[in-house]
């Protein structure tokens, strides 16, 4: 298994980028691209993407969004449709210059979301969808979590935690996401109405005792999406289930990839 770190020029922004290459991958094999969190990065997926390859016999793809990580900061203000402009401007411009045109998406949260937006309009290059935590519209559970994220922000070692990852970036990232999500205008935010444009199959996780979400997201995905969709509602487990569920999730996940390069 071999790591390949990279940068890549998007609209102005500088974009970094991490290939995973396993050596047994066959030719034309889909690569699983990682969508990571809202307050997260590449290195915060830690060894699980490495894991996962491992198991599928697949390459990688992750990257940095603009404003996290290594890649540059944000450059201006975050609009409501901060995941709608990911999904439908800069992941299209990443896998164009990345060549990649079959992909698995696997997405946690913010990530999920963006990829559930992004299969709605890309269809002829995703294979399927492994969302983990995803949000389709917002709850008041959700809010309520990210108000306590605030004040854990406040007065634990939570900044110090993300400034290992998101450096002189950190105050700038985690305000931008806590406040956008706590804006009066985004609370109507809702894209069901883009789920049934989505034909590939899913698979769509929850922890039970998410909290930032509860199984109302996953059950949502599966009624409103138009392709095989199966959920996995794991009790015991919060907000990052292939950390907090891993025994259940790469299980999971494995049988459902090895079943789409199956029906490939």
């Amino acid at each position: 298994m071999t790591k390949l770190d990279g940068h890549i020029e998007i609209y102005g922004s500088t974009i970094f980028t991490q290939q995973i290459i396993h050596k047994a991958t066959r030719a034309n094999s889909p690569t699983l691209v990682f969508l990571h969190e809202g307050l997260g990065s590449i290195e915060q997926w830690r060894e699980f993407p490495v894991e996962l390859c491992e198991a599928t016999g697949l390459n990688a793809l992750l990257y940095d969004r603009e404003g996290y990580g290594k890649s540059t900061p944000i450059s201006g203000s975050r609009g409501h449709d901060y995941m709608h402009k990911e999904a439908w401007e800069v992941l299209p411009k990443l896998l164009e210059q990345t060549e990649l045109d079959k992909v698995i998406l696997v997405g946690h949260s913010d990530g999920g979301t963006i990829a559930l937006l992004y299969a709605a309009r890309f269809k002829q290059q995703v294979v399927g969808i492994i969302t983990e935590a995803a949000h389709v519209f917002v709850e008041d559970v959700t809010l309520k979590g990210i108000r306590n994220a605030q004040l854990t922000y406040d007065i634990t070692p939570l900044r110090s935690r993300l400034a290992r990852y998101h450096g002189d970036k950190t105050p700038q990232m985690f305000s931008s996401w806590a406040d956008t999500w706590l804006s009066d205008g985004f609370r109507n935010w809702n894209i069901e109405e883009h789920l049934k444009a989505v034909q590939c199959p899913i698979l769509a996780i929850q922890g039970v005792e998410d909290y930032f979400g509860t199984e109302k997201q996953i059950l949502s995905i599966v009624d409103k999406s138009t392709g095989r969709a199966e959920k996995l509602l794991i009790h015991g487990c919060g907000h990052t289930p292939h950390f907090q569920a891993p025994k259940e999730v790469m299980p999971a996940m494995t049988g459902f990839i090895q079943n789409l390069m199956r029906e490939m």
